[in-house]
């Protein structure tokens, strides 16, 4: 397999209520190429990804552009990127119901903020996220995004084998490279 087209193959879902900075997770990740899917609201999030509370059910099937009936299986996504700080619903909100979800709970999350409190930062990274970033977000912080992304998709793949090994061998921060599956990985 050659790596860019796995690369182009990523699939990311960006939520940000700011248009602006939607547009712009949005071009850092599309310059990195990947496939990007941009929604303004954790609850259209969870609509993408088909994970809808009983009560959502009524008000999702007058919704034009989202079927009722979407699950995880047939969006495939690798990796969800949020703002913390939305109307409705904050990105740490978001962060739970994926967390909690059977079907949701391995894909990983990077959550965003413009405000740098340690408190938010260690809630969300205790709580299952894989990252923190601050906004603006920049291409170097696109760029840690791929060995999340090759974490999830090596345990799709693999299952549960090995899947402590893969675990540590793409959290560990202080490697700048790393060979995993036989790809070449940079940090």
């Amino acid at each position: 397999m050659v790596v860019g087209a796995a690369e182009a193959q990523f699939h990311v879902l960006a939520v940000d209520d700011s248009i602006i900075d939607r547009k712009l997770i949005e071009r850092l990740l599309k310059t990195s190429s990947y496939q990007v899917t941009a929604v303004d609201s954790g609850i259209k999030a969870l609509e993408f990804l088909g994970l809808n509370d009983e009560e959502d059910q009524s008000d999702i099937a007058e919704a034009p552009s989202v079927s009722p009936n979407n699950h995880h299986q047939d969006v495939d996504v690798n990796l969800i990127i949020t703002d913390y700080c939305m109307p409705g619903m904050t990105g740490y909100d978001l962060l739970r119901k994926i967390k909690e979800s059977k079907s949701l709970k391995d894909i990983p999350v990077v959550i965003m903020s413009s405000e740098n409190e340690p408190s938010r930062i260690n809630r969300c990274l205790e709580e299952g996220a894989e990252e923190f970033f601050l906004k603006p977000v920049k291409l170097s912080d696109v760029n840690k995004l791929r060995p999340h992304m090759m974490k999830g998709t090596s345990m799709e793949n693999e299952g549960n084998i090995n899947e402590g090994k893969a675990m540590e061998e793409i959290q560990t921060p202080e490697r700048t490279r790393t060979i995993y599956n036989g790809f070449d990985v940079l940090s």
